[in-house]
């Protein structure tokens, strides 16, 4: 074209339109090229691309990421989550599983409820060093209690032996053997057991007197020295316990003993449970071994000597001497209640204390113990008891 000449339209616009270049991409082809074959394979091959606002096509977006991708992803953590709390629920069953088993074969061994017997125990105690601690005077009302419940399943459990034994004087002794005791000491101690002995005969010979079917006189004296039993075993020695917390300090005193009871208990089941072999005495008490019986001795010792030095302000020799005399009293109670059980030919008294039986189960080492005790506070003290 010469300079100054106009070009022609047509010619214009060829030659001032750029040359054709192939840009199509991976993405899709190149803006503008409108009547281009889709690539096979892109995901805009089945629809129509969009347009610009000028009528060119819009190029191809880049697809997203995959969201199957995604999904599977998620769903292995939440697969893993699973996989790791059934793992934790298994573990937990299977150790619930083993102290499930474990309960069962001490519960088998003991013959009776173990956590529960302690946690039972741990409530009973609770209410008697309320009682003995802050106002001593409250530990009357619970003395009745344990000496009443005890009296009642005892003569019970010889009523369904064939011994008639009135169980309404026997519990009226033993209400009034505990006041006495605490209030009027030695004396009355002595008084209420002789009018509770003198109560009770007359009351079972008028029994036998009016019954229409009179029984022989050797029944009738039978159930005289069972009712007889009870008071002295039961109620009078139950009531020397009170009478040592109604002397000065002689709360301190019944919680020491206690103590010391309740530690020849511990040590002899402990003992026995895991080193028991030889049997103490099976005609009576099968369950009761050496191992045990010396367990309990050593535990009896060490607990006497710390009872005696930081509890009742003694020498620790006299924990020595403490310790195994209640021993003694301790063991030679709970093979005289397995004597009368096995005589009766009874387990356990009652079912009144769940995971112990009876109340004449949980205070048959108690009760000649407090005996011993109230001695030894006398002898320590140097005094007499009049």
């Amino acid at each position: 074209m010469e300079p100054g000449e106009r070009p022609d339209p047509e010619v214009r616009d060829s030659a001032t339109e750029p040359e054709a270049h192939d840009t199509s991409s991976a993405f899709g082809p190149a803006a503008g090229e409108g009547n281009a074959e889709p690539v096979v394979g892109d995901p805009m091959a089945s629809r129509e691309l969009p347009t610009l606002s000028d009528g060119e096509l819009a190029p191809p977006l880049a697809p997203l990421r995959s969201q199957s991708r995604l999904g599977d992803t998620g769903a292995n953590i939440l697969h893993d989550l699973e996989s790791r709390a059934q793992n934790a629920r298994t573990q937990v069953r299977e150790q619930r599983d083993k102290l499930r088993a474990r309960n069962d074969a001490i519960n088998a061994r003991s013959g009776r409820n173990l956590a529960f017997a302690v946690l039972f125990g741990v409530v009973l105690g609770a209410l008697l060093l309320s009682s003995l601690i802050f106002i001593k005077e409250l530990f009357i009302p619970f003395a009745i209690a344990m000496v009443v419940f005890a009296t009642i399943e005892l003569a019970s459990a010889m009523r369904g032996a064939g011994r008639d034994v009135p169980r309404i004087p026997l519990v009226a002794a033993a209400v009034a053997i505990i006041p006495a005791a605490y209030f009027l000491e030695v004396v009355g101690q002595w008084i209420a057991l002789l009018v509770g002995v003198f109560v009770v005969t007359v009351w079972r010979l008028v029994e036998a007197s009016v019954s229409k079917d009179r029984p022989p006189r050797k029944a009738v004296w039978a159930d005289f020295l069972a009712a007889a039993l009870i008071l002295i075993y039961v109620s009078y020695l139950g009531s020397f316990t009170v009478l040592l917390t109604a002397q000065e300090d002689g709360q301190w005193w019944v919680l020491g003993f206690l103590i010391i009871v309740v530690a020849v208990d511990v040590g002899a089941y402990v003992f026995g449970l895991n080193f028991g072999k030889h049997k103490l005495a099976p005609k009576i008490s099968p369950g009761k071994t050496w191992e045990g019986f010396a367990g309990a001795a050593l535990t009896s010792v060490v607990v006497g000597i710390l009872v005696s030095l930081f509890l009742l302000d003694q020498q620790w020799w006299f924990g020595l001497i403490m310790g195994p005399l209640l021993l003694i009293t301790a063991t030679a109670g709970d093979l005289t209640e397995s004597m009368i059980k096995r005589d009766l030919k009874i387990k356990d008294m009652s079912s009144w204390l769940p995971g112990h039986g009876g109340f004449f189960d949980r205070i048959d080492s108690i009760l000649p113990s407090g005996a011993m005790a109230f001695a030894l506070y006398f002898w320590s003290a140097d005094s007499t008891l009049w």
